[in-house]
């Protein structure tokens, strides 16, 4: 299962003890893909909750026990856009709706991009089945965020962010292995 529906009973000191209903999440990863001509990398994908298909980037869940986070997402990357990269860099960390939710998503920046051997291509089913791959500007997508076309929130958080961290000269991102105190295996 990919969350639980859990009450908690919560001591706010002065203000009393609550009760507090959320779904616990196993978290996720994503990675915003962006080669030599700062493009990048979006999917096109099926998401039945909102009923919609959304652009995003390659994603996945920490859904598998051990699996460090910056290994979960280069496999994400491998299997859904058939693409490794030699530099990984985190680029944001979030909770998606913390109001409801305990999900942590990060989203690392994957850089040196060069295709998966065909051979060792993962089959893609469900939703992953034949996603469209569209390679967009950065300049481009940061518009179509702010001008209402995009509506994944991994895919607004990460553009926004990767908009931000070039106009830095990239020097926001941190290691692929930094410290995630709020990763739902430390908690």
């Amino acid at each position: 299962m990919i969350w639980d529906v859990v009450r908690d009973r919560v001591d706010l000191g002065e203000a009393g003890v609550v009760e507090r209903e959320y779904v616990r999440h196993t978290g996720a990863v994503g990675a915003l893909a962006i080669d030599d001509e700062d493009r990048i990398l979006l999917l096109r994908q099926y998401r039945h909750p909102v009923r919609h298909e959304l652009w995003e980037p390659p994603a996945g869940l920490l859904d598998v026990a051990g699996e460090p986070p910056h290994l979960t997402v280069q496999r994400e990357l491998a299997e859904e856009a058939d693409l490794v990269a030699s530099d990984w860099s985190v680029l944001i960390d979030w909770f998606s709706s913390p109001g409801g939710m305990d999900e942590a998503i990060r989203v690392y920046l994957a850089r040196g991009l060069s295709p998966v051997p065909e051979a060792d291509r993962h089959t893609r089913t469900g939703e992953e089945h034949g996603m469209p791959l569209r390679w967009v500007p950065l300049d481009e997508a940061k518009d179509a965020v702010l001008g209402g076309r995009i509506h994944n929130p991994a895919a607004v958080v990460s553009i926004l962010a990767a908009w931000a961290a070039r106009a830095e000269g990239w020097t926001t991102l941190r290691p692929a292995d930094a410290p995630w105190p709020q990763h739902p295996g430390s908690r």
